[in-house]
């Protein structure tokens, strides 16, 4: 609410965009959760935009990703449409300019995404994108469109996978962003080794997707053994 109100007053910039994400990030910590990221190397070491592409559990990751990614690139979103009308935060994502998508016509959705993400990344802005068609817990790489490495060949850009597991926020009852916060699982992002894409992209989705699987599965399984 604070970053909403600094934001309609025309006060809210990319420097106050990290340090809220980062501000929340804490606020994690605070109340007993654990963030664990990993390979973020793969993206301060990268001379130049890149397309991040990765999977979509939570609120969580929309929050916290900028404190992340800020502190060496500069970076905008692909989000649907009407969290430009989504009170609060529309002042606070505007800060980015978004490239917001209707996710009811694909076509034309992918024209925009084409066309403006080029744009922004000629422009030297990283572009993240959340490919699955809705936020899930349980990752299916077959809700995963090719969007993201569509744009990435076009662009010229390399690629970077980020496997994120963000279930430790759950759905709200009143409000499905704002949910009960369960501090016995762990949040997790690891940013994968950049890519660029070779040929059609078939190969390079398939990267981006088994990245995604296989580091679930392994936060999975630390998980259980835990538990036990």
């Amino acid at each position: 609410m604070r970053s909403g109100s600094l934001a309609r007053k025309g006060k809210y910039d990319e420097a106050a965009w990290q340090s809220s994400s980062r501000e929340i990030y804490n606020f994690v910590e605070d109340v007993g959760g654990r963030i664990q990221i990993s390979g973020i190397e793969n993206l301060e070491n990268l001379d130049g935009p890149c397309v991040i592409v990765a999977n979509h559990m939570s609120f969580l990751e929309t929050v916290l990703l900028p404190g992340m990614v800020l502190r060496s690139h500069e970076m905008t979103f692909v989000i649907k449409e009407s969290l430009l009308r989504y009170p609060i935060f529309k002042d606070v994502i505007q800060v980015c300019s978004p490239i917001a998508v209707t996710r009811t016509n694909p076509r034309q959705d992918l024209k925009k995404v084409l066309n403006e993400g080029t744009r922004r990344l000629k422009e030297g802005v990283s572009v993240a994108v959340f490919p699955q068609s809705t936020r899930s817990h349980i990752f299916n790489p077959e809700q995963m469109s090719s969007i993201g490495v569509k744009l990435a060949k076009k662009a010229d850009v390399p690629i970077i996978p980020l496997a994120l597991k963000t279930d430790a926020l759950k759905n709200g009852t009143i409000i499905k962003d704002i949910g009960r916060f369960d501090t016995s699982i762990p949040v997790h992002f690891s940013f994968g080794k950049p890519f660029r894409v070779e040929g059609k992209g078939n190969e390079e989705q398939k990267r981006v997707t088994d990245y995604i699987s296989e580091s679930i599965a392994e936060w999975t399984r630390e998980l259980e053994v835990a538990v036990k």
